[in-house]
């Protein structure tokens, strides 16, 4: 069997044997539904609630404003539509930047004439002009949603957050931020830096796929963004995911505890990575911002030539798994919205490399091994 090496780990990553293992219960002996009163859905809440517990403490929250979800996707979804439904939000200050659940959410909304929205400018790693930001909030006092993204999911790039907050604050607008690409991978508060909505997914630090959380500051009422049941504290319709919310939590309590030893030795890699692929293609450079970045996230655009459109393939035909930009739009032919927003020239190759904590030195040996390969040889990949 040819080997393997995953390098896509900023689409999903591997569910932790630890997270599976507290998980197991929930599928086989403990399957009771928690909105059940009898000992077996009292079982289930106990652990719901824990888990609810248990996710507050880790960004600095209530246990009253965490509700579970289907993932970053829906969190996103229920900020933004239920602050312009439900609390007068009736402009959206974005950037052409953000994912796609964020952006089509706007978009949406736009069509349907519900908000005026307001485009920031954003430089060459994709981090919005804090100049022009305040500019567009300060040029009216229409009650406004700012929605822009913690981490670049494709380029990595962060802003920071504490500017961000302190701007919103200062000119009364709410302030909702995609944080899938950053919950479990940098320290979150929510108490030091105030924000409104902020979304988790734990597939993205090795939980199970199909369950997130939303983070509703306690000041923000709004109604449930699907109806049906008074589950989730009447927030969320639908038998809970009981397994998954447990392995979420499971997940990102590993995922914190362990920060500092993951974050050194992915971030030992990355750069790592970088000199290899630099040296061997020395007409290639770096997208995203070279400090204030993603650690797992390694965005090379390589220069014009014959194996330029098939990159991808190649590598996964080489062994190597990676992407082009945002897994939900992985089947896209043409660039993404994000190297277009940031002027990426479009006869260049961008490739996403995004490591793991499971990543090692010798993945990244043979994951450069392979492209020396198909940038010598056009498409020809080693055998």
């Amino acid at each position: 069997m040819s080997r393997r090496v995953y390098l896509d780990n900023a689409a999903t990553t591997p569910v932790r044997q630890e997270v599976l293992e507290a998980m197991l219960p929930f599928l086989t002996s403990n399957f009771g539904n928690p909105s059940s009163i009898h000992q077996e859905g009292r079982t289930t809440r106990a652990a719901i609630e824990g888990a609810r517990k248990l996710v507050a403490s880790l960004i600095g929250a209530s246990t009253g404003e965490i509700f579970f979800t289907s993932g970053g996707t829906e969190s996103n979804n229920m900020a933004i539509k239920c602050a312009v439904s439900d609390m007068g939000v009736k402009r959206i200050i974005t950037s052409p930047a953000e994912h796609h659940c964020v952006k089509h959410s706007v978009e949406h909304l736009k069509s349907m004439d519900m908000v005026q929205v307001d485009m920031v400018k954003v430089d060459q790693y994709a981090l919005p002009d804090f100049d022009h930001l305040e500019e567009l909030l300060a040029a009216s006092d229409t009650p406004t949603l700012v929605t822009i993204m913690h981490a670049n999911n494709e380029l990595g790039s962060m802003l920071d957050m504490h500017q961000l907050s302190a701007l919103c604050k200062k000119y009364g607008a709410y302030l909702h931020s995609d944080t899938v690409q950053t919950v479990g991978h940098f320290p979150i508060n929510v108490q030091q830096t105030p924000i409104d909505f902020m979304s988790g997914a734990a597939h993205k630090f090795y939980g199970p796929k199909g369950i997130g959380f939303i983070y509703i500051n306690s000041r923000c009422h709004i109604h449930p963004f699907i109806d049906g049941g008074s589950q989730e504290r009447n927030m969320r319709a639908g038998t809970e995911n009981s397994s998954g919310i447990v392995g979420l939590a499971k997940a990102m309590q590993l995922a914190y505890a362990e920060l500092e030893e993951d974050t050194a030795h992915i971030s030992s890699l990355k750069e790592y990575m970088r000199q290899e692929i630099l040296s061997l293609c020395p007409e290639a450079y770096i997208n995203g911002h070279p400090e204030n970045s993603l650690y797992t996230v390694l965005n090379v655009s390589f220069p014009p030539g014959p194996y330029a459109d098939l990159m991808i393939m190649s590598l996964d035909i080489a062994g190597i798994s990676v992407s082009g930009g945002s897994a939900c739009s992985s089947g896209a032919e043409s660039q993404s919205h994000v190297l277009n927003a940031i002027g990426h020239p479009t006869d260049r190759k961008a490739v996403r490399f995004s490591l793991s904590r499971n990543t090692t030195r010798e993945d990244i040996d043979y994951a450069v091994e392979q492209l020396a390969g198909i940038l010598s040889a056009g498409v020809h990949v080693l055998s």
